[in-house]
């Protein structure tokens, strides 16, 4: 039995004023993400850590936007963001998965500042 094709972006639009990021994928799921909730879940060793249990808590991102994307081959993307951070590269099944999750995720990200004692202050760009 084959594998199923594991889904691919068929649009991806930066809305930067909003900082949302919308992408539609192949299979019709279409999700929308600030640019603050693709930040903090960055693939990246300095947000993911190099092993389970080593995940940095990013604080102080609700401002953050995406300067620039560019592709990675034909399986990815790298956001440059504009707080300077540009080392994640987001395949496209970490942009699905993100956008499936993102229910659970973004709620678990504010639990952990709210538990570390950071207060998220609303974005200036929402204000």
């Amino acid at each position: 039995m084959a594998t199923p094709k594991p889904p691919k972006p068929t649009e991806i639009t930066l809305h930067t004023k909003s900082h949302i990021l919308e992408i539609a994928f192949d299979d019709g799921k279409r999700f929308e993400m600030s640019a603050e909730y693709l930040r903090v879940n960055s693939p990246s060793a300095e947000v993911q850590g190099h092993g389970p249990g080593q995940e940095v808590l990013q604080i102080g991102k609700q401002d953050v936007n995406i300067k620039k994307i560019e592709p990675v081959g034909t399986y990815a993307v790298q956001f440059f963001f504009d707080d300077n951070h540009d080392t994640g590269i987001y395949s496209w099944d970490t942009l699905y998965r993100l956008g499936i999750e993102k229910e659970s995720l973004w709620p678990h990200y504010l639990k952990r500042l709210k538990e570390a004692g950071h207060i998220r202050p609303e974005p200036k760009h929402l204000q």
